[in-house]
């Protein structure tokens, strides 16, 4: 039925981020798309701390990657990750978005023109409003938007910035998002 996860998060997100890919069914029948921010300085070690826990490969992906089942993408350090047409991952050093690159918009906008009614969008906690444009758009081509609880949330103001442009599907704390995403088929 659905063929993408995505979710975005930004500060207090990267512990829920480690709980979900922990709890991955093994054989995830969807690709995660994650979109994270993070120091752009920074090149290595966070695809290896999310490895350590997750059931799935977590990959940085390169510049027009086939786009398959059962991973997790991460979009890497100081790069804009869109989805394009015929299932693949696009990379750019565009200007910066909401004080972002990685955009977690772009990269919500432009999944949900391409899976449209099957995606799920997740926003977590973070300290800015990137994300809740994008979640907006993934509600808006007929896609399963949800938000973590903000009550849960280190920094609620990416989740209560969605939660006030975006009419979400469900507002779940960490472990109901794990059980939603452990159901999906």
């Amino acid at each position: 039925m659905y063929k993408a996860v995505i979710i975005g998060g930004s500060a207090g997100s990267f512990q829920v981020i480690t709980r979900i890919l922990s709890s991955m069914p093994p054989n995830f029948p969807l690709p995660v798309l994650l979109c994270l921010h993070r120091l752009k300085h920074v090149r290595s070690g966070f695809v290896e701390a999310l490895s350590i826990k997750s059931t799935l490969p977590v990959i940085e992906p390169m510049d027009k990657e086939q786009i398959k089942p059962g991973r997790a993408y991460l979009a890497p350090a100081n790069y804009h990750m869109y989805v394009e047409l015929g299932n693949k991952i696009a990379l750019s050093t565009e200007e910066v978005v909401n004080h972002s690159r990685p955009s977690i918009d772009l990269s919500f906008i432009t999944a949900a023109q391409i899976y449209r009614e099957k995606l799920i969008g997740i926003i977590l906690s973070g300290a800015n409003r990137d994300g809740a444009y994008g979640l907006k758009k993934v509600k808006d081509h007929g896609g399963i938007a949800i938000v973590q609880n903000p009550a849960e949330c280190q920094v609620k103001t990416m989740t209560e910035t969605s939660l006030k442009m975006t009419p979400v599907d469900h507002i779940f704390n960490t472990n109901d998002i794990i059980k939603y995403l452990q159901k999906v088929k």
